[in-house]
């Protein structure tokens, strides 16, 4: 398999969701059925078995349930779910282009599934979004990085428990293209 299937593979975006609700947990189709409700069990079944295929999730066992066995899926090797610096430097300006609208896809998509409900109440639920300009030397480029790297440590584990919410945290960083000297 080449990079570029990886990549393809991971930014797919039912395969994306399915991967988003496997961080930190082990869980069967049914459950995932749960949590992903729009997604049509074949759909679902399908886009399970890819991810399988390529080894971005894995059986981690299996359950007897009325005369079949149901699989339970995980994430055994987190970095196999992110795309890395050699992978994305192989990578040609359309392709990295490509990876680009996937990720704004997979984020528009994530926000249509928040505003399709009969109640919502954007500063209540703690939505926000916004952009901003900084200027920054490299070196305080790269211990904002570092810090902002800390902040999402503290919560990137937190497991699923009453109370909690999942929360989709997005973030991009673009710098200006560079000058001439």
């Amino acid at each position: 398999m080449t990079n570029e299937s990886t990549v393809d593979v991971i930014l797919h975006p039912v395969r994306m969701r399915i991967i988003q609700y496997l961080i930190n947990q082990q869980l069967t189709a049914q459950q995932l059925k749960e949590f992903l409700p729009d997604i049509p069990q074949a759909s679902l079944y399908r886009n399970l078995k890819k991810l399988v295929e390529t080894k971005v999730i894995h059986i981690v066992g299996e359950i007897p349930n009325r005369g079949t066995v149901e699989k339970v899926y995980s994430i055994q090797n987190p970095n196999k779910v992110s795309i890395g610096p050699e992978d994305l430097n192989k990578l040609s300006r359309d392709e990295h282009m490509s990876l680009f609208i996937k990720f704004m896809a997979n984020l528009m998509g994530e926000y249509d599934r928040y505003l399709d409900q009969d109640n919502i109440d954007l500063v209540a639920d703690g939505v926000t979004f916004r952009q901003a300009s900084v200027y920054l030397s490299e070196e305080e480029y790269t211990e904002y990085v570092k810090e902002l790297a800390a902040v999402y440590l503290k919560v990137i584990n937190n497991e699923p428990k009453k109370g909690r919410r999942r929360r989709t945290v997005a973030t991009i960083m673009i710098p200006e293209k560079m000058k001439e000297k």
